[in-house]
């Protein structure tokens, strides 16, 4: 097994895959004590056809640096192949400041396929290659030296089997004229905006359980605090304060440090420590604002009669589309996103965009308005198509 520790193999090893046409790629990292993820290994593999190589990169080995595993992220000419890729591309957005470009995801692709939801790489890789994945090293300390050559052939086959799931859910998309599908995905996944939250947006993480602007206010400054605060000192969100206790203090903002003694989702000791002191800082800010400082409300948008009934209608056809273009329901449409739609004929939701709505938006809209039925026909649920019979009654 190729262990590489320095930085002369990585660019040795690097600008051979930039000959092949696509990589796979995967890392190991731990992020239960700190805000971002450590990252402990990186796993890479060649196609067959370009040597069939795996080679496993020790980001911890001392001096090594990783601008070339960089460079080769960025190269455009070969494809990035991830299984459920999102906290891997977080990691290399973070450490090397960019998004690696063109990936393909696994998982994604699996779902258009009709692999179900969200399938877990060992899943797939038994259905597609007849393999079993080993994962009884799962929850291996990465950071720890030396690893066992049981938690190395875990790691590697990460990326190993990952080469012939790829190739088969790549001719299995374009057999079925479905690239373009998993595109459209890849270009969210991508997209800098979905790595990239500004401290001041990480109240868009949280729910609105406030009722007055002066409380969404505490809220939206108390989740920007608490995210600057995280960051800084690289710990998880909740060792600052908890989301629950934000709830709790934005409902009900202190007045001194006194006041944090009474909040229950808070430690003790809160108010003698300098985050006790700070909490206490923004409130006074917040207090101090005019009532044309505040943000307003969002209102809830109230459905129009009928909508639940609709929706329900809406879940029937997702399912029965679902089922006839062998595409796992989750990635055609969200329940929300149904009942957007039952609400608003145009809707800014993903199922009325794209390939999605060619699927199932447009029938949406047709099975709302009454132009398409459903009808239980030879045993099976069937879509019937009214409106000739509509057109032949309007011509008598």
């Amino acid at each position: 097994m190729n262990i590489i520790t320095q930085t002369a193999e990585l660019r040795s090893v690097c600008d051979h895959i930039a000959n092949s046409d696509f990589v796979t790629v995967d890392t190991e990292f731990l992020r239960e004590s700190t805000f971002w993820p450590e990252l402990c290994l990186i796993q890479v593999a060649t196609p067959n056809s370009n040597g069939g190589e795996a080679y496993i990169i020790d980001p911890l080995a001392n001096g090594i640096d990783l601008a070339p595993f960089f460079d080769l992220m960025a190269d455009e000419s070969v494809v990035k192949v991830f299984h459920a890729a999102r906290q891997d591309i977080e990691i290399i957005y973070k450490l090397g400041n960019l998004i690696p470009h063109p990936v393909f995801d696994t998982q994604v692709a699996a779902m258009v396929c009709g692999f179900g939801d969200s399938i877990s790489y060992d899943q797939l890789v038994f259905k597609i290659t007849g393999a079993s994945v080993d994962k009884s090293s799962r929850f291996t300390d990465w950071k720890r030296r030396p690893l066992s050559e049981k938690q190395l052939d875990y790691a590697i086959a990460d990326v190993t089997h990952l080469r012939k799931v790829y190739q088969s859910l790549k001719a299995n998309l374009e057999e079925q004229d479905r690239a373009h599908w998993v595109s459209e995905e890849m270009d969210v996944l991508t997209s800098v905006e979905t790595y990239d939250m500004p401290p001041e947006n990480a109240w868009r993480r949280l729910k609105l359980r406030v009722r007055k602007p002066r409380d969404l206010m505490m809220l939206k400054r108390l989740a920007e605090w608490r995210e600057n605060e995280a960051q800084k000192n690289d710990v998880p969100r909740g060792r600052i304060i908890k989301d629950e206790a934000i709830y709790e203090v934005s409902g009900n903002p202190p007045r001194s440090v006194e006041d944090l003694d009474k909040y229950r989702g808070l430690s003790r000791g809160f108010d003698k420590n300098r985050w006790g002191t700070a909490i206490v800082g923004v409130a006074a800010e917040v207090f101090a604002m005019t009532k044309e400082q505040l943000p307003k409300l969002p209102r809830p948008v109230q459905a129009p009669e009928g909508c639940s009934a609709a929706s329900e209608m809406l879940k029937l056809l997702l399912k029965l589309v679902a089922e006839q273009n062998g595409v796992a329901a989750k990635i055609i449409a969200t329940v929300d996103e149904l009942e957007k739609i039952a609400a608003d004929d145009n809707a800014d939701v993903m199922a009325l965009k794209g390939w999605r709505r060619t699927v199932f938006g447009a029938k949406a809209l047709r099975l709302k308005h009454g132009k398409i039925a459903i009808s239980y026909q030879n045993r099976k649920i069937v879509m019937v198509d009214l409106e000739p019979i509509l057109a032949s009654q309007a011509a008598e």
